[in-house]
């Protein structure tokens, strides 16, 4: 299994970066990961909306141009679906058992993904109706990811 992350920016933060690093380690044994990060556009705290739709589909170019053909794709964004550990875990299998064997999981910036990645999608993941730090979503969907792959070989992991 091909598992990517293209993610918009870079994390500055030490103790985000230490906990990538802990579960990159932990899914070498389950997985080929990839991390992906892509330039993000300066943004201002007073941004209209056309503003915001122009710096994320410049963003949103960026993405889609490392996104092999033959990949499923995974945007994260509010308007996706909610699942379970479990739920994701399935999935992935099923994604498996199917011959999908490079899934990509898209990680916007600071405004959010264009339209234009949105369509792209296969899928439409949502963590959550609350917002969180993009930096942050990176360490939280590898600890899923890294979940997932404890709860399809039946291995213990705390719930």
């Amino acid at each position: 299994m091909n598992i990517t992350i293209i993610s918009v920016g870079k994390i500055k933060e030490k103790y985000i970066n230490g906990g990538i690093k802990e579960f990159t380690k932990r899914l070498s044994g389950y997985c080929n990961l990839k991390i992906i990060e892509v330039k993000d556009e300066s943004t201002k705290e007073d941004m209209s909306e056309t503003e915001k739709n122009i710096l994320k589909d410049k963003e949103g170019e960026r993405i889609l141009c490392k996104i092999p053909s033959d990949s499923y794709m995974i945007s994260l964004c509010i308007e996706g679906r909610q699942l379970s550990s479990e739920e994701l875990s399935k999935n992935i299998d099923k994604l498996t058992l199917m011959g999908k064997s490079k899934i990509i999981f898209i990680i916007g910036g600071s405004v959010g993904l264009s339209n234009k990645v949105i369509k792209r999608s296969d899928m439409k993941l949502s963590f959550s109706k609350m917002t969180f730090p993009h930096q942050l979503m990176r360490l939280i969907l590898l600890e899923q990811i890294y979940r997932s792959f404890r709860i399809s070989r039946g291995e213990p992991y705390h719930k």
